[in-house]
């Protein structure tokens, strides 16, 4: 699983490329390094309609799995192909979903000894055989 930040250049329509099969093709530029990189990202099948609540120049970060393939020509050449294949689209800054704090996970008190009651201890030392 990989993570991209930046953002969204291009949105194209869905594409139904067979009966069982559609794909929608969208452009984000990754402006993290010196040179800026326009990435191309597909969404499949029920995953296509996750674009539907994203716009042009948004940022977004796009979670991404990298898929390759060999294909054979009809000439006998074979060549890979590489396909960044989007299962997530989150806008950058937006709102924390229902019931997460502000700051985050890490921001939750997650420190069990605070949520359990203390109980008082009562050790007798004439009974104590630890040598310490």
């Amino acid at each position: 699983m990989f993570k991209l930040t930046g953002t969204v250049k291009v949105l194209n329509n869905t594409v139904q490329v067979s009966e069982k099969f559609s794909k929608r093709e969208f452009v984000v530029t990754d402006t993290s390094s010196m040179y800026p990189q326009d990435i191309m990202f597909q969404a499949t099948q029920d995953k296509c309609s996750m674009l539907d609540a994203v716009q042009t120049g948004e940022q977004v970060e796009v979670s991404f799995n990298l898929r390759g393939r060999e294909w054979t020509s009809p000439q006998g050449e074979v060549k890979y192909f590489n396909t960044l294949e989007a299962w997530r689209i989150e806008k950058v800054g937006a709102a924390a979903p229902q019931g997460m704090p502000q700051g985050g996970p890490s921001a939750m008190n997650l420190d069990p000894m605070a949520a359990a009651p203390s109980a008082a201890v009562n050790v007798d030392s004439e009974d104590d055989d630890l040598p310490f």
